[in-house]
């Protein structure tokens, strides 16, 4: 959806709920409505991305929303905040072991970006799978979250997302019957591989705030770039 757009719907969505407290004539389901918190279980709409960036501030708000997750499929520990790094401060983070899905190692991230991640597992990841290999996705394999750097390691570029871990690369997904599909030996064709990876990138779009693939430059060939920053820039 493009940000235009977005806004309009979730000034839609703001002035619906509003009229709705207004006149107690109409209750607005919880994922459209800007006054109830996200849980994970919602069903996206174009509320959904104002919701995860209100997360940002707020640690209790954001590990009730992670607490909201079905029992057992999300194993995380919530860390203080800390700099592990001179000039990367991570602050409001935790520590992701598996989802419903596996990982090939855990990692640091901020609190709201693995909100959006288990949002994306459920609702875009799983079903894709599902509906293209009639199996779901076992594991995921990630090239990493926190990484003190600029954008593409230029000296003169803002903080990449990584420096906040804001952000997760993904190459490779696991699927249950032990299909390994990559970004980058995959991306490209018209097989089921490379119609599942499609699926993955325009649904992420619909969760993060930025998803970057190799549509996007040379730099992203092996894997998608999921982050936080942005409104649904999606290529």
């Amino acid at each position: 959806m493009k940000p235009s757009l977005a806004f309009l719907a979730l000034s839609f969505a703001v002035i619906a709920a509003g009229i709705a407290l207004d006149k107690d004539v109409w209750t607005v389901p919880r994922a459209w409505n800007p006054f109830q918190p996200l849980h994970i279980e919602d069903p996206l709409t174009p509320v959904t991305q104002w919701k995860l960036r209100q997360l940002k501030g707020s640690r209790e708000a954001c590990r009730n929303v992670l607490d909201s997750a079905p029992a057992g499929t999300l194993n995380y520990t919530p860390l203080e905040d800390y700099t592990p790094v001179a000039g990367c401060p991570l602050k409001n983070v935790v520590r992701v072991r598996h989802a419903g899905v596996d990982f090939n190692t855990s990692f640091v991230a901020s609190c709201p970006l693995v909100v959006a991640w288990a949002l994306f597992e459920r609702q875009r990841l799983q079903p894709a799978a599902r509906e293209v290999f009639g199996e779901s996705v076992a594991s995921v394999r990630h090239l990493g979250s926190f990484a003190c750097r600029n954008i593409y390691h230029r000296d003169n570029a803002r903080r990449s997302d990584h420096a906040t871990a804001e952000a997760l690369d993904v190459a490779a997904f696991r699927i249950a019957d032990g299909r390994r599909v990559s970004v980058l030996d995959d991306w490209e064709g018209d097989d089921d591989a490379a119609n599942f990876l499609h699926r993955v990138r325009d649904g992420a779009c619909d969760v993060f705030g930025t998803t970057l693939g190799p549509d996007y430059n040379a730099a992203h060939a092996n894997h998608f770039h999921f982050g936080m920053r942005g409104i649904s820039l999606c290529h």
